[in-house]
């Protein structure tokens, strides 16, 4: 029975005191969704404006995309002395100005309202801005294929007069104009063409890439204009009708746009691109097919894409966003099974496209793969297929796999793999899709693989490994290291890191044997890293530091030229926590090291290389930058041992640097600064995608 007043009177109602519970459960169950949990789909309901933390390349999707000439663009809207323009590396950059009452309206900062982002996926955006007042524009763009693109513009007249408006939609080419111009005003198109020249990396590689390039700009409607200039100035006489013959820096396309109070009009524009070869037909064959290619449908095949995609609890839009970026980013860069290859694959340098980002995938970067997988699970194990299918009798793994290469770098008579993180991947990987099949077909490539191994970098007979091949190369430390650059070669130390790494994979390959119930094979697996385990503790754990590091391969200690020059603080001293190495007093002596603020408890992260050391530089490559999957093996350590709290300010300081640096420039990098909101050198890297199963591990609260 409730009291309830109503009218100045008392009235008693009654209530099954159950259903009073599910009143009340129902209540708090639409109060956490409504309040603290956002809305799923997040990116089809966004509010993005120049300083959210949004991701915002494009590219085609999975299933439509092409390595050979591949189109993606970056929407650029954050910088107000620039338009909202879509930024390519090479093709040119597509952009917009509108022309009214004698002004032209370009850059953001004259914007009326400047643009806000509403939906955002690998392959599409939709967004809106008024370049005047009560003159409202909402584009959504989709990259349909890797040689097509389209942008549905509305423009509407929210005012109670006639407005006329003239658009200029434009593509500008700063360095090596476009050539063969052939303007078709009546038909709203431009004919022209450009090359790619593709970088040395690409070519020693001798990758198939299309260098030149026919391209089509087209209107599907009436329009009033088409010139061809090699004016960027971004004046009002840039759009006259003065067509340069031959080439051209700027290429535009004009249109009138009459406007009764109130009124809408739509419209579409195509960017096609095919190799020089092709005939013309075939762009205008692509640019007819997406005419009356439904936006809606575009948007159902992504909402559908992430819907199974865990959905981790956090109350404010800059987490989710990050969150999201990274699925769209790592979505992103995956390329279907063709050339050489039967199964999907991913790279990491989609757009831009630079040399060995773009040749094919490393299984040291398909870390990433365990939070890929909780987005698209089949993808994930057939990216791991990948190096499977492509393993030489001996169990040898190449170095990078694509669709044209088969990276094999021999270096004084050794193979140069990757870091061996090869089993656990692929025992991570199924915990994720429970596919039998999967596990089968692994386990047998990964037992391959590690016998290869560790067959292959003990040189010494003595029980621990070293690196080896081009062994800067293999340990994935490549660049920039203390110890490399400033105490010897890497193959010359009994290597920490390996050596855990390689206990990583045999209690994968334990879990594995177990759960295929090759229960002898597991006890084998088991001896192997106990016995691996204790050899670490014995050689690598230094008392008097209360530290784990590398050690001479040939007398086992922390000197090498110069007495203790072993003794770097480097990231690497943390992997035995992710290892299961440590025993709980070494744990706490590792937490105390890593919670240093001094060292390496840094403001957004832990550095690859203690702050303290006279090597260290913050935007260095390994001798100080904060990579983000090793800071999530270290967190997957925290959790292990019981350090949650830990654990969760570790995960709050990456997410914290690279929410910042979404909010300064859209991107996604390969690493990030420790100590200031900054990230670099290379973006839309897939690892920094393992962000989002950092986010989830503190959720679940791993035991």
């Amino acid at each position: 029975m409730i009291g309830m007043l109503q009218a100045g009177r008392k009235i008693k109602i009654m209530i099954n005191p159950c259903r009073l519970v599910l009143m009340l459960f129902g209540a708090l169950s639409i109060f956490i969704q409504c309040d603290a949990q956002p809305a799923r789909p997040f990116l089809s309901n966004l509010k993005a404006g120049q300083h959210f933390p949004l991701y915002t390349g494009y590219a085609a999707a999975m299933e439509r995309s092409a390595f050979t000439l591949d189109e993606g663009y970056r929407l650029q809207y954050d910088i107000d002395s620039l338009g909202a323009d879509f930024i390519t590396d090479n093709a040119g950059d597509l952009g917009f100005a509108f022309w009214e009452n004698n002004q032209w309206i370009y850059r953001v900062v004259d914007m009326k309202v400047k643009p806000v982002i509403t939906l955002s996926y690998p392959d599409m955006v939709t967004y809106h801005y008024y370049p005047f007042e009560n003159i409202r524009v909402e584009i959504s763009m989709v990259v349909h294929s890797s040689t097509a693109a389209f942008w549905q513009m509305k423009i509407t007249n929210e005012s109670n007069v006639l407005r006329n408006i003239n658009l200029a939609s434009f593509i500008k080419k700063k360095q090596q104009a476009f050539k063969n111009t052939r303007v078709m005003a009546e038909d709203g198109k431009i004919y022209f063409t450009h090359v790619e020249e593709p970088d040395g990396w690409t070519k020693d590689h001798h990758l198939p890439m299309v260098d030149s390039i026919r391209d089509l700009f087209q209107f599907s409607s009436n329009v009033s204009s088409a010139v061809c200039v090699n004016d960027l100035s971004f004046n009002e006489n840039i759009f006259e009708e003065k067509n340069e013959t031959d080439s051209a820096h700027l290429i535009s396309i004009r249109k009138d746009v009459s406007l009764q109070p109130h009124q809408s009009d739509s419209f579409r524009i195509f960017r096609i691109v095919q190799p020089l070869s092709h005939p013309v037909s075939s762009l205008e064959k692509e640019a007819d097919s997406m005419e009356h290619a439904s936006i809606v449908s575009y948007k159902k095949v992504n909402e559908h894409l992430f819907s199974k995609t865990p959905l981790p609890f956090f109350s404010d839009s800059a987490s989710m966003a990050l969150y999201w970026s990274a699925c769209n980013m790592m979505r992103q860069v995956f390329y279907p099974a063709e050339g050489n290859l039967k199964h999907n694959y991913y790279v990491f340098s989609r757009e831009p496209q630079w040399g060995w980002g773009h040749g094919g995938q490393v299984f040291h970067e398909s870390i990433a793969m365990l939070a890929y997988a909780y987005i698209d699970p089949v993808s994930a194990m057939n990216s791991q297929r990948v190096f499977s299918d492509r393993q030489h009798s001996n169990g040898y793994i190449n170095y990078r796999t694509g669709s044209y290469l088969d990276e094999v770098i021999e270096y004084k008579g050794q193979l140069t793999s990757s870091a061996p993180w090869y089993s656990w991947l692929n025992w991570e990987v199924y915990n994720i899709t429970k596919d039998q099949s999967f596990l089968s077909e692994l386990y047998r490539s990964s037992k391959r693989f590690y016998n290869f191994y560790t067959s292959n970098r003990d040189t010494d007979h003595d029980g621990l490994c070293e690196w080896g091949g081009e062994a800067v190369l293999e340990s994935v430390r490549d660049g920039h290291v203390a110890v490399w650059d400033q105490v010897g070669y890497p193959a010359e130390f009994e290597a920490l890191d390996l050596n855990c790494m390689l206990v990583m994979e045999a209690k994968s390959l334990e879990k594995m044997a177990l759960t295929l119930h090759l229960d002898k094979e597991a006890v084998a697996w088991k001896k192997d890293y106990q016995k691996r385990t204790l050899l670490i503790n014995k050689t690598f754990w230094d008392p008097v530091n209360h530290f784990y590091y590398n050690v001479d391969k040939r007398t086992h200690k922390f000197t090498y030229k110069k007495k203790d020059d072993l003794k770097r603080d480097e990231i690497i001293g943390f992997l035995p926590l992710w290892a299961g190495v440590a025993d709980h007093q070494q744990a706490a002596y590792l937490v105390k090291h890593l919670t240093d603020t001094a060292s390496f408890w840094r403001r957004y992260g832990v550095p690859s290389l203690a702050s303290n050391d006279s090597y260290y530089n913050p935007k260095g490559y390994w001798n100080g930058a904060v990579w983000v999957q090793w800071n999530y093996l270290i967190e997957r350590g925290l959790l292990d041992y019981g350090y949650k709290k830990e654990a969760s300010t570790l995960v709050h300081k990456v997410m914290d640097n690279m929410i910042g640096v979404l909010k300064s420039d859209h991107e996604l990098w390969e690493f990030y600064d420790p100590d200031s909101t900054w990230g670099g050198y290379h973006r839309t890297y897939i690892w920094a995608g393992i962000i989002i199963r950092m986010m989830m591990d503190l959720q679940t609260k791993r035991k």
